[in-house]
This record gives C-alpha cells, sequence and structure tokens, in this order.
C-alpha cells in the first residue's frame, strides 16, 4: 500500500475571523506545519462546539478558549520568527490577531463577570446549578455562540493553510 502524496500548496486565499478580513499565503513548510498545529489544539476543544442551554458548562467553555493563550504562544514560539513575517498574510500574524482582537475582549468581559458571580456560590450548590442560575448566562452563551462561529471561520482558514482542505 503506497502512502498517498499530499497535494502540493502553491497559494491559498482565506477569510479571516472576528472582521479582520482576508489573507493570501504562500507555501510554506514551517506554517503549514504551525497552521496545522493550532488547527489540531483548536477544533479539538470545547469552546469550539456549540454549547446549547442547559448543555455543558460556560466555565469550561470560557476556560478552553483561554486556555488557546498559552497554546498559541508555545505553537509560535515553537516555529520561530518566520511565520509571523507577512503580518496578516502569515500564520502568527492572524493567530495573534484572532487572540488580541477577537478573544480577548470576549474573555475579558465575561471571565470577570462569571468569576463575579461564582464567588457567591453556597457550599451546598453544585457549581453548574449555581451557573444556571446566573442572570447573565444567556447572554454570554449568545455571544459565546458568536465567538464560536468566528473561531470556526480561523479554524477553516488554519486547515486550507495547512493543506488539509479546500
Amino acid at each position: 500500500m503506497s502512502k498517498k502524496t499530499p497535494a502540493k500548496l502553491t497559494k491559498v486565499s482565506v477569510s479571516l475571523p472576528f472582521g479582520l478580513g482576508s489573507a493570501e499565503w504562500t507555501e510554506d513548510p514551517t506554517e503549514r506545519k504551525a497552521a496545522w498545529s493550532l488547527y489540531v489544539e483548536l477544533v479539538t476543544r470545547v469552546a469550539l462546539q456549540p454549547l446549547a442551554i442547559e448543555d455543558g458548562s460556560i466555565r469550561e467553555a470560557l476556560s478552553s478558549l483561554h486556555s488557546l493563550f498559552g497554546v498559541t504562544r508555545e505553537v509560535l514560539k515553537a516555529a520561530g520568527p518566520d511565520v509571523a513575517t507577512g503580518g496578516l498574510n502569515s500564520v502568527g500574524g492572524i493567530a495573534i490577531l484572532t487572540l488580541n482582537k477577537g478573544l480577548r475582549p470576549f474573555l475579558t468581559k465575561w471571565h470577570i463577570a462569571l468569576k463575579n458571580w461564582e464567588s457567591g456560590k453556597s457550599p451546598t450548590t453544585s457549581p453548574i446549578d449555581h451557573e444556571s442560575a446566573w442572570s447573565e448566562g444567556d447572554s454570554c452563551r449568545a455571544e459565546l455562540e458568536m465567538v464560536r462561529r468566528e473561531l470556526s471561520k480561523y479554524a477553516d482558514a488554519l486547515a486550507k493553510i495547512a493543506g488539509v482542505m479546500n
């Protein structure tokens, strides 16, 4: 059985999340590998899955999103500066902007609000029951869904750059 040879990626155009526009990449093995690493980390997170009403935990989703900062830092540091030399036309550039312009404002708002609500939990109430009584829960879930949709665009862009999606 012969190993399938991946198609040669020469140039790819992608739509970017959070109103960042679009970008075009020319094949680069270092960027392709970084895009693949970021893609795998992103699509395997709780936060990229829809969080239906009365299903799952907002805290878990926010923590999952927050962990993308550390993961992205590690992937980009390991890949080196070559993945950030093209601004919006580089994996590093779009990864940093996605975190800082897309995720950071959302997490800053909701992480603090939820943390404040959690601080009032009685010892006899389960974390999920306490969270479900949060008056801001529906608003947070609605914004979380908008962020999830934007991150899906980011995941699609990473997949195209990695050469695993057309």
